[in-house]
């Protein structure tokens, strides 16, 4: 049932990357979600914020903030189409989110390459689900560019 549940959100983020993609952004959607609902979606808005913190997560990471009233995420689970950055590591840790769960690793620029240890000690990862569909869109994006 978990997996099924994880599946849904997942793909509430590949919408966001959708989004992100057809707006000419890095196609990155994250969504926040509490006691089983969303309750922040969010995807890159780099170039059209011209602010290179506008990464999904940390705008995601915002809108949870002001929804719940509080800077920090106890009980929610972030859903993100590429693993965070070292930056939104960061963020996730100080916001001490308890699970993140992503679809596609980043090995160049993604914080499992400096390790667990930049998350909160009690933050939970799972990866992997709905990889194909994510790595399929960062790829495309990025062939566009190249032409």
């Amino acid at each position: 049932m978990a997996l099924l549940t994880d599946e849904l959100y997942m793909r509430e983020a590949l919408k966001q990357a959708r989004l992100a993609f057809q707006r000419d952004e890095v196609p990155i959607g994250a969504v926040i979600v509490s006691e089983g609902l969303i309750i922040a979606k969010a995807h890159n808005q780099v170039e059209q914020l011209c602010d290179v913190t506008a990464h999904a997560e940390m705008l995601a990471i915002t809108a949870a903030s002001n929804y719940l009233g509080s800077k920090y995420l106890h009980g929610c689970t972030l859903y993100v189409t590429l693993e965070p950055c070292p930056m939104c590591a960061g963020a996730l840790r100080w916001a001490q989110i308890d699970r993140i769960v992503y679809a596609t690793d980043d090995p160049k620029g993604g914080f499992m390459r400096f390790g667990k240890t930049m998350l909160h000690p009690t933050t939970e990862i799972s990866f992997g689900l709905c990889q194909e569909e994510s790595q399929t869109l960062l790829k495309h994006f990025f062939q566009s560019k190249r032409l």
